[in-house]
């Protein structure tokens, strides 16, 4: 996915400016996809450069630059023919994840701080993530369904932070054991790959 497409959506859902934009995108669509305002700008151009989407001055009778974009026909081509791709499941790419393989291989590497540290942030933002659903989706019956599209995306934060708190809570319990079978003929067998 580029960004664009992100962009795209979000000025379906509401025509903005780039400062209104990024914001929004800020409380919304970049809690699964990050991008800088920098990025915003620049995407927002390359964009309008395509014809995907125009630009007039903002109703303040020109006394900012202010710049109201919408999308236009070619952009919603766009945005459909992307969505229409298959796209992969996201592959799991974390560092922190090759040094708990270190810690396996070399012996205790004290990540039991690092641990306490994910698990504090997983919990501020599912904090954060059940605000927004208390918020925003309270009524929960009834809703349309774009609102219900929006719950769902939100309800699959909800999950990742839960299960990445459980998680991280059972490796730091192993983490912190302190009788561990250290015979050899009960050593866990080499990996296979991908393991």
């Amino acid at each position: 996915m580029a960004l664009s497409h992100a962009l795209l959506t979000s000025l379906l859902e509401k025509s903005s400016s780039g400062y209104d934009l990024a914001r929004r995108f800020d409380k919304s669509i970049g809690f699964f996809w990050h991008a800088t305002h920098q990025q915003i700008y620049r995407e927002l151009g390359r964009m309008e450069a395509a014809g995907w989407i125009a630009s007039s001055s903002a109703p303040d009778a020109g006394k900012t630059r202010k710049r109201i974009y919408r999308v236009l026909p070619p952009g919603q081509a766009e945005l459909l023919r992307w969505a229409a791709e298959p796209s992969a499941p996201m592959d799991l790419r974390d560092e922190f994840m090759v040094r708990l393989r270190a810690d396996a291989a070399l012996g205790s590497l004290d990540l039991a701080p690092e641990l306490e540290r994910r698990i504090a942030l997983h919990q501020d933002k599912l904090a954060l993530y059940r605000e927004i659903e208390q918020r925003d989706f309270a009524a929960g019956t009834g809703m349309v369904r774009a609102a219900s599209i929006h719950h769902m995306i939100l309800k699959k934060g909800i999950l990742y932070e839960e299960n990445s708190i459980a998680w991280a809570q059972e490796m730091l319990d192993l983490l912190k054991k302190k009788s561990w079978n250290t015979n050899p003929r009960h050593q866990t067998p080499e990996p296979e790959a991908g393991a």
